[in-house]
């Protein structure tokens, strides 16, 4: 097979490529405990998990959120 792999991939159908994509993010997810979690990212969640038992009442649910991003559109 000649060319590169992505020029390859492009030359398949849409809905092929958008499979291909589902199955190479299921693959990394279930490799994604192996990944390092950098510091940085651990202190912003420490961070976070103490500023909301500070204040409980400042978060929102998911649905909340995603309900003011649709109707914002």
């Amino acid at each position: 097979m000649g060319g590169s792999l992505l020029d390859q991939i492009s030359k398949l159908p849409l809905a092929e490529r958008i499979e291909l994509v589902e199955d190479v993010w299921d693959s990394i997810a279930a490799e994604a405990e192996e990944l390092p979690v950098p510091e940085s990212h651990r202190e912003e969640l420490a961070r976070r998990r103490e500023a909301h038992r500070e204040q409980p009442g400042r978060t929102r649910s998911w649905e909340e959120v995603r309900r003011r991003l649709w109707s914002e559109e």
